[in-house]
């Protein structure tokens, strides 16, 4: 492979895109540097955006973009415009975010037209994802015939979940006939972050107990014992678990028809309220952005405090029921835009839970220093930037073409 390796997350309406030189060409050394990166917008409006970013050089473009297609073909070509590369033979692999892998996939594949088809047949786990996500793949497999395409599933990390932590107390036949169960989400950001921390403390990931937070509009805990997913709080969907930003997360299940039944609404409309009018949007009547509610609540609304309390205290028991499960706890991540950037969040999310030996310094919390635990605390607490373009890029040069070649280190 030449080493020049796009990572694509193909939505509904928009493409967002990382190119990636994972080697150096003259020592054959992995070197995991960003060529460029950006983001298509409104995909299908005549006013669609195209934003492309190379080092400090921005360009930004709005015009009208039909499809996926179209807005590949316009990146590839933009690639070449602006000297990015020379030619599109140079892009040796492609890896796609694909959100749903069912207990198909456990790890990342090299795309077949077998894996293709099995991505649709999961579209029914996954309707407003996996259908785009395919059709990402086969507009990019159309462009760029020889390079490898890879599949990255947000589920594969959880296939290590053991069946009294993916099971739900059902009838047996729904989990055997329908496939519901526990199928967690956002795995390739708990997998990236926990190497990247276990690498900073110089201990192997092997050995550790990790509680990985990725906390941002979409919102889920992972508990990783020994390198592999053991729990995590989204389940059947991405609507389980924590509070999130349009999403109520776990609540009572009759609550649902009550609703329905007592204000006549549909089921599509009691999906609709639960995960888009729901959760830090719901409880403060302000906004979905943490930012915005803590805003708020600083001003004195008591319904944007509430807010922000019942987010932390949800993410506390669940932080709780984690340490119990794995024994112990050596590491507390906290990602994702929430978990990188709210200082506020982290510092109520550890509060008063000295006795677990998860103790924040306030200085070190408030300068965004990627370890904040007291000194000499018995677990490490971190902010790692996540990173799923580069850990899918690395599954790209993994699962294509493995390289008898040391790693150098990880660009953060």
């Amino acid at each position: 492979m030449s080493g020049k390796i796009m990572a694509i997350n193909a939505g509904s309406s928009s493409l967002k895109f990382q190119l990636f030189s994972m080697l150096n060409g003259q020592t054959g050394l992995r070197e995991e540097r960003v060529l460029c990166q950006g983001l298509i917008e409104r995909i299908g409006m005549d006013d669609a955006v195209f934003n492309l970013r190379a080092g400090d050089v921005k360009w930004r473009e709005t015009l009208p973009i039909a499809d996926c297609r179209q807005g590949a073909e316009h990146l590839l070509r933009a690639l070449i415009e602006h000297n990015i590369i020379d030619s599109l033979d140079e892009i040796s692999g492609v890896g796609h975010r694909v959100a749903h892998g069912g207990e198909a996939f456990a790890d990342s594949v090299l795309i077949t037209p077998e894996v293709l088809d099995k991505i649709e047949q999961l579209g029914v786990l996954a309707p407003l994802h996996n259908p785009v996500n395919a059709l990402g793949i086969r507009v990019f497999q159309h462009a760029l015939p020889d390079a490898s395409a890879v599949a990255v599933f947000d589920t594969a990390f959880h296939q290590t979940l053991s069946q009294t932590a993916y099971l739900y107390p059902l009838p047996w036949r729904y989990y055997q006939e329908l496939g519901i169960r526990r199928y967690g989400f956002h795995g390739t950001s708990h997998k990236y972050v926990s190497a990247v921390c276990a690498e900073r403390m110089g201990r192997p990931l092997a050995e550790l107990r990790i509680i990985s937070c990725h906390l941002g509009n979409g919102s889920s805990l992972c508990a990783i014992g020994n390198g592999r997913s053991v729990n995590t709080s989204m389940g059947f969907t991405p609507q389980a678990g924590i509070m999130m930003g349009t999403r109520s997360g776990d609540i009572d299940p009759s609550i649902l028809p009550f609703i329905q039944q007592t204000e006549g609404k549909s089921a599509a409309e009691i999906n609709h309220l639960i995960n888009n009018q729901s959760g830090l949007l719901g409880v403060s009547g302000i906004s979905h952005d943490y930012r915005d509610v803590e805003q708020a609540a600083s001003g004195g609304d008591t319904r944007a405090q509430v807010a922000l309390e019942l987010f932390a205290e949800r993410i506390r028991a669940v932080i709780g029921s984690y340490i119990v499960q794995l024994g112990g706890i050596d590491a507390l991540i906290f990602t994702g835009g929430i978990g990188e950037n709210a200082r506020n969040a982290r510092q109520q999310i550890c509060r008063d839970l000295a006795f677990l030996g998860i103790e924040l310094d306030e200085d070190k919390n408030l300068k965004n220093q990627f370890f904040i635990q007291k000194d000499k605390g018995p677990v490490q607490i971190a902010i790692v930037n996540t990173n799923e373009e580069l850990m899918i890029a690395r599954d790209v040069m993994r699962v294509a073409q493995p390289l008898p070649v040391q790693p150098a280190l990880a660009i953060q």
